[in-house]
Formats: structure tokens, C-alpha cells, sequence
């Protein structure tokens, strides 16, 4: 069997490690695309994956457009000549395209509810989809998919980036990073490049809350591109924190986690660091998810972030592990399945 799996966004890297290494421990090759976005390529490098660069992302609507466009007639282009069997991605514009236009069984995962453009150009394009049971199934039937090729799951998709995790304690040292206070906390900004973000590149939720707890704590901040790392520039008590890194680490370290965007927060949580999250968009449900556990807070609020953050800053580490479904099976096992039911059609 032959997989070709679509990447598009950093996450994506440590989310699929694990298929890809079961899936090749089987005997299956697995081909992979990436688009040239942050830091993608070298962390594709770092696990030792190889890849096929096609690609880019806009900043513009207009970029975006014209870039998904462009990548959609590459990827075409290339996978047609490549014997494919099954097509896998989370969150691809293009695969779904490319894999439907082909002939390609395509499995999509979602975890973002509320990228409205992204969610009508893939799920009705989709042979199976796979969310979270917290999901409200009704947010991806609306938007075309099938309601019989939905399969669900307890957890979030970061359940798979803890797989093979081991923790360096020197992560600190190891970073030549020298700090003032006991206290660390750790922040990522929103996606502000993001389509289903409405945000200004040139600033950040994060500065008044940096402002406020620079005193309290050292500040490593991750910043998603180059400048918007230059936003916190020459702030006392911030360090800029350069990728790739070994940011699970660098979470369960941290004495807190404070992020704007999503997967950071969620993979924060599974490690019981506390968490605040501040994203500046629709709450999502795989939030929502960790919220009801107890196990992640949630405010736009500048006065209760910086209350909520000097409590949690005493806090100690949640130990207790959370109980989810193993989603490296699930996906491994629909793809075989998908591949039956694609050997039975042809």
C-alpha cells in the first residue's frame, strides 16, 4: 500500500510521526508533501522524514488564493504519476482536491471547527473524516461532508504528539538561556496568518499580558514567524525563543503556559502544565475539551489573565494522566480499511 500523506502547517509534523512510523513498520511506503511554511521543513528534518517540498502560503487573500491555487495544480502535477493508494492530511486545502479530482480515497482530519472557507472547500470533498466525540456533528455536516463516513474519537489530535516524548530537564541550559526569576512562563502568540483569524501581524494580544507579568516571571515566547518575534523585541525579562526547539520540554518546564493559539495550549494540558488560554477567536471545542477537565483556562480578559496567571503560578503540576482513545490505532486502522473498501471497488 502506498500513502501519501499532505502536510501543511508545523504541528501536522509530530502529529503524523507516529502513522507514518507504524505504517512503515508494516511494510507500507508512505510519501509525503510539504508545503514551505514556518518551520516545517526543518522539522521534518529533525524526525528524520523525507519529503517532498510543493508549495507555499500567502499572507494576503489574494496570496492565498493564487498560493493554494499554484499548489493544487503542483500537487496534481505530481501525485498523478505516483501510483497513490490512499491520501491523508490534516487540514490540506489541496490534498482533498487533488485526491477527488484523481480518484484517490482521501481520509481529512479536523480539529477546527470554525474555519468556515477551509471546512467548505475539503469536507464535502472528503471519503472520510475523523473529529473529536466533543465536536458538534452538525458542524461538519453543514458544511457538506457525509454524515456516514464521520468517525469519532474521545480525545484531540494532540494525544498523538506525546508519542515517544522524553523529557530533557537541561532543556534550560541546553538553550544558553539565563534567567531572574524562579518562575517561568511560556507564551505563544495567535496565528495571525491564519484565514480563519481575523488578526493584525504587526501586534500581538500578548503584549499587554508581557507587560504585566515581566516582573513576575521570565518570558520565552515562541513566536510562529520571524516578526512577529520582533514585536516583543528589547522587553525586560523576555527571551525569543528560535525553532525548531524541543517545545514539549520547554512546556513542562514552564511553571505556566499562556498561548494565543491552540495546539500549544492543548499539548501544555496533556503534560498538566497549567494553562491559560487567551486565543482571540471563536472558542473551539477541542478547547473546550480540556476546559471541562479542568485541565486548561480560558480569557480574553486583561485583569483576570494576569489574577488567574500569579494563582496558577503556585499551582503545581497536574500528574494524573488523561484517559483518550489511542487515535495512532484509529487512523492506522481506517486507512486499512479504507484501502479494503478501495481493492473491493476496483
Amino acid at each position: 500500500m502506498k500513502v501519501w500523506i499532505d502536510i501543511v502547517n508545523a504541528p501536522h509534523v509530530r502529529f503524523f510521526n507516529g502513522i507514518i512510523k507504524r505504517l512503515k513498520a508494516d511494510g507500507h511506503e508512505v510519501l509525503i508533501t510539504a508545503r514551505d511554511f514556518s518551520n516545517i521543513h526543518d522539522l521534518l528534518e529533525i524526525f528524520n522524514q523525507e519529503y517532498i517540498s510543493i508549495g507555499d502560503h500567502g499572507v494576503t487573500l489574494e496570496e492565498k488564493l493564487l498560493s493554494s491555487t499554484k499548489r493544487a495544480y503542483e500537487l496534481s502535477q505530481f501525485i498523478k504519476d505516483q501510483d497513490v493508494d490512499i491520501a491523508i492530511s490534516k487540514h490540506s486545502i489541496e490534498m482533498p482536491r487533488v485526491a477527488f479530482g484523481l480518484g484517490i480515497p482521501n481520509i481529512f482530519i479536523l480539529d477546527n471547527e470554525h474555519a468556515i472557507a477551509a471546512n467548505k472547500l475539503t469536507l464535502p470533498l472528503t471519503s472520510k473524516l475523523i473529529i473529536p466525540e466533543i465536536f458538534d456533528v452538525w458542524n461538519t455536516i453543514k458544511f457538506g461532508a457525509d454524515a456516514n463516513n464521520i468517525i469519532r474519537y474521545n480525545g484531540t489530535c494532540e494525544v498523538t504528539h506525546l508519542e515517544d516524548f522524553e523529557y530533557n530537564p537541561n532543556i534550560l541550559e541546553d538553550l544558553g538561556l539565563e534567567l531572574k526569576n524562579d518562575k517561568i512562563i511560556l507564551m505563544r502568540p495567535e496565528p495571525s496568518l491564519a484565514s480563519y483569524l481575523d488578526a493584525d501581524c504587526t501586534k500581538s494580544v500578548l503584549t499587554p499580558i508581557v507587560e504585566e507579568l515581566k516582573e513576575t516571571a521570565d518570558i520565552l515566547i515562541i513566536p510562529r514567524f520571524r516578526t512577529q518575534g520582533e514585536i516583543f523585541d528589547d522587553i525586560e525579562n523576555v527571551h525569543i525563543i528560535k525553532t525548531p526547539v524541543d517545545t514539549f520540554s520547554l512546556m513542562k518546564k514552564a511553571d505556566l503556559v499562556i498561548g494565543a493559539g491552540g495546539t500549544m495550549n492543548r499539548e501544555a494540558a496533556l503534560l498538566g502544565t497549567p494553562v491559560i488560554s487567551c486565543y482571540p477567536g471563536r472558542q473551539l471545542s477541542v478547547d473546550n475539551y480540556y476546559i471541562n477537565k479542568g485541565l486548561m483556562n480560558r480569557s480574553t480578559s486583561l485583569d483576570e489573565i494576569i489574577t488567574l496567571s500569579k494563582t496558577l503560578l503556585e499551582k503545581p503540576h497536574n500528574n494524573n494522566p488523561l484517559k483518550t482513545d489511542n487515535l495512532i490505532d484509529l487512523i492506522v486502522d481506517e486507512i486499512y480499511k479504507t484501502y479494503q473498501e478501495k481493492k473491493i471497488v476496483d
